[in-house]
């Protein structure tokens, strides 16, 4: 199965010069906990990620308002996608490896096309459970890709702001 075919392909995004607070505004009104950062010039290419949690974390050891912070103050730099040719097993590997609940997906030009979850792969692994026929996204692929991104990481230190 490709990610293609279980993939969200609508899917909201912010620029790095965006405000925290924007972005929060957007996971909050579209039930989502990240976004992909699209650089400025409009191509369309992924520069960067923000979360939820990246958010939160960005208040607190910053000490400034969210329409304060500039996404890219907060953003993880480092974007590991997919491709949405790419088997979803090869995506349920890259998640483990890198304790990543989401993956951008990008399209043979390198732009975002979509974006896979771990929760879409456990929805495809339910629907796969409940129909008889070939079953390419197993149950306990996910129970295992979900223990490794929940599998608690060292601790790192973190300046806040006094």
């Amino acid at each position: 199965m490709k990610v293609e075919q279980i993939m969200t392909r609508s899917v909201k995004v912010c620029a790095p010069d965006d405000t925290l607070n924007c972005a929060a505004q957007l996971m909050w009104e579209n039930d989502c906990g990240c976004l992909p950062v699209v650089a400025s010039d409009g191509d369309g290419s992924v520069i960067g990620m923000i979360t939820d949690r990246d958010v939160c974390m960005a208040a607190y050891t910053q000490g400034n308002s969210l329409s304060r912070i500039p996404v890219a103050a907060a953003m993880a730099r480092t974007v590991i996608a997919c491709r949405a040719s790419d088997g979803v097993s090869q995506a349920e590997a890259q998640m483990r490896d890198n304790q990543i609940r989401r993956l951008p997906v990008l399209g043979a030009d390198g732009r975002l096309t979509g974006i896979i979850t771990i929760n879409d792969i456990a929805r495809e692994a339910r629907r796969e459970a409940s129909t008889s026929g070939r079953k390419e996204v197993g149950q306990q692929d996910v129970a295992e890709t979900l223990a490794a991104i929940c599998q608690p990481r060292a601790p790192r230190e973190v300046a806040v702001a006094a």
